[in-house]
């Protein structure tokens, strides 16, 4: 086993690996940019490089300095983590030819699988199903059409060296064809110097499915079941589970055989990944290999018992594998759900600034450590509370896992981590999780990759009340109004008349809405033992409420059934989280009520006049000038954030008046690019 190792990557990946190289014995180097020199996984590492500027290509892609640190630290292998470098066929190759083992396949192996059109080949050569297409690279926006209508609508148009959901669009006709193509070709040359793209058949109601493979350099090749991977927002994946809902043993284990297939056909050694598109009927057909280590693979580990970065350290260090596939076993069942720094009530922007609080629910599971028999809750992550969120880097903040005897019981325990996951000073999508979570179709495991875009084809707006329904919204308001009013009841001094009383009577008025939209609840409080006799317009129900206000998460009963929820007292609200539902309230007299639902309603400014920022990001380009009259969905400007693009269009003909920002600043949310006439 090596006795030093560099980690060539940051965040989440960079802890993890420490976590399993500490246990090992061996010591660990981290490289780390300006913007990530206060970073935690600075902080976990023996030692810690700097390596350049805050951008990702003057840092984590620069491969002479991370070679560099490797022979000043005198470290003998690299974990090149995921994403940055870690199927760069190129930096593999000079990495062993500079005397270090790369921890992850040899370049051979990720060069045959790097590419998309030659690794589709290779997979039909190997007796892999594949999908049908047009393999070759096509030339031009004419050829995309007239392949598309050979193969027939849909058609799916992808960058060969693409990944991470870049470089892909779907075309259900001759006109998205056309525009499919060239906005790949661009957005593949800009990600990844690479412009070639191809076309083949979009297999309609797809689930996402792949095989995780491990090989060593003995000849030995295993795979370690499955994950289900289809809950994903433009190709991003968002929720991951194992093993999958909807396989059979006899699909599974196919689609096992074929992965192993791919991978010896390669001489694969280390861990990876082959991806399979599943149809309706559970015909599958191969996508691409992924030749590193996944975001998703915590659970594997937790259906299989196994440590997946250990093995790629064993592996690397020339030791076979410990086991066959007769003697791998999955017990259990696992999901993760990944916590991003991203806005879902303002179409997922990215959202960046201050962990101003960061508290995740209780671990009672951890990377690296052997898996309890009973399961339950891990979280991985590179960050901390009042740590910063960079604009530079992909928003990921932590992967919730959880693992439970059986699907329901690993749903149950994920919507309960959630309800206790607390992340302030930034956005996150914590709240839409929760949603997806409680959706009935999730939950009956009827869905396919475009389960989000068919459920939420307006956005997200927060999930529909389902305990609500039934009053316990309300109802926790108003208990926590009657905890604060006895605590302050107590204080010494108190005139007469504002003592304690055996019961209470209050309006619970919703403050989301306004004017004549807020609704009002009548609602009595009696104490009722160690509980809160609750009774919400007429139906009364019965509520205990453990935990201090301050710390946020709440625990307790509703009507005998156990929950977990976010309470804040804002002002004269009370903000409630639930299971994806976000409602704030106030409680006061039935009097004050009344009179709360004839208040005026403030008007909102009117914007349309300017286009604002809708995020903090790099402002990388403005495609209009002054005078210019622009037409709705025609380009304005565009914004890089987090290693995405985002397009600003115009909503309505206008004409442009003054340009306030240029090409190259830095904005902040709602700054405004520009005015119109």
């Amino acid at each position: 086993m090596f006795k030093k190792i560099l980690i060539a990557n940051r965040g989440e990946i960079a802890c993890r690996v420490i976590r399993t190289a500490r246990r090992l014995g061996v010591a660990t180097v981290a490289v780390y940019s300006e913007a990530d020199r206060d970073a935690r996984h600075v902080a976990l590492a023996d030692e810690a490089v700097l390596i350049g500027p805050a951008p990702s290509r003057e840092s984590y892609l620069v491969a002479d300095r991370i070679l560099a640190a490797c022979r000043d630290t005198g470290a003998e292998a690299l974990h090149p983590g995921y994403g940055f470098l870690s199927e760069n066929a190129a930096f593999a190759k000079r990495v062993e030819e500079e005397g270090f083992v790369f921890i992850g396949p040899k370049y051979r192996s990720i060069a045959a699988m790097g590419d998309k059109i030659a690794s589709k080949a290779l997979a039909a050569k190997a007796r892999v199903n594949v999908i049908p297409g047009y393999d070759a690279a096509i030339e031009s926006p004419e050829d995309a059409v007239r392949f598309a209508r050979d193969i027939g609508y849909p058609v799916m148009i992808k960058a060969s060296a693409g990944g991470g959901g870049k470089g892909l669009r779907v075309a259900f006709n001759d006109h998205e064809a056309f525009e499919g193509f060239s906005s790949c070709r661009n957005e593949a040359r800009a990600s990844f110097g690479d412009d070639r793209v191809f076309i083949e058949k979009f297999i309609e109601e797809p689930r996402h499915i792949e095989i995780q493979v491990l090989g060593d350099a003995h000849g030995h090749c295993v795979y370690l079941f499955e994950r289900e991977c289809s809950i994903q927002r433009r190709h991003q994946k968002v929720i991951e589970e194992a093993p999958s809902p909807f396989l059979d043993e006899a699909t599974r284990r196919r689609m096992g055989e074929q992965a192993v297939a791919l991978a010896r056909a390669v001489d694969y050694q280390s861990a990876g990944t082959v991806e399979f598109v599943v149809g309706k009927d559970r015909s599958f057909y191969f996508l691409e290999m992924n030749t590193r280590l996944q975001v998703e693979h915590p659970v594997t580990e937790c259906i299989t018992g196994l440590d997946l970065v250990e093995q790629m350290l064993r592996v690397a260090a020339g030791e076979p594998l410990a086991f066959t596939q007769e003697t791998l076993t999955r017990s259990g069942w696992a999901i993760e759900c990944r916590i991003n720094a991203e806005d879902p009530f303002r179409n997922f922007l990215p959202s960046t600034g201050r962990l101003v609080t960061y508290r995740p629910p209780p671990e009672s599971m951890q990377a690296s450590l052997p898996v309890p028999a009973e399961g339950g809750v891990r979280v991985d992550t590179g960050v901390y509370e009042g740590g910063e969120i960079p604009m530079f880097y992909d928003s990921m903040i932590a992967k919730l896992i959880v693992k439970g005897k059986d699907r329901p019981e690993a749903i149950a325990r994920m919507q309960e981590a959630l309800n206790a996951f607390v992340i302030r000073g930034i956005s996150s999508n914590v709240a839409f999780q929760s949603a997806l979570l409680a959706h009935p179709r999730f939950a009956s495991g009827d869905f396919n990759t475009g389960f989000i875009a068919e459920e939420f084809p307006k956005g997200f707006a927060g999930a529909e009340p389902r305990r609500a329904a039934a009053g316990f919204l309300p109802a926790l308001a108003a208990t926590a109004e009657f905890r604060l009013e006895r605590l302050a009841a107590s204080i010494d001094g108190q005139l007469h008349g504002h003592s304690p009383r055996d019961g209470e009577d209050f309006a619970v008025v919703t403050a989301d809405a306004s004017g004549p939209g807020r609704i009002s609840l009548p609602i009595r409080i009696v104490p009722d033992g160690d509980a809160l006799q609750v009774t919400v317009d007429g139906t009364p129900h019965r509520i205990t409420l453990d935990g201090n206000l301050r710390d946020i998460v709440v625990r307790g009963e509703f009507d005998g059934a156990p929950y977990t929820a976010q309470i804040e007292h804002r002002g004269l609200e009370w903000r409630i989280t639930h299971d994806g539902v976000i409602r704030s309230f106030r409680v006061v007299s039935p009097r004050a009520a009344e009179l709360l639902t004839l208040m005026p309603v403030k008007a909102a400014p009117d914007l349309s006049r300017f286009l604002l920022s809708p995020m903090p990001g790099l402002l990388v380009d403005v495609a209009v000038n002054v005078g210019q009259t622009v037409r709705a969905g025609e380009r304005l400007a565009v914004i890089e954030a987090m290693k995405m693009e985002n397009i600003l269009v115009a909503t309505e003909d206008r004409v442009v008046e003054e340009v306030l920002a240029k090409k190259g600043d830095s904005l902040a949310v709602d700054q405004i690019i520009l005015r119109f006439k």
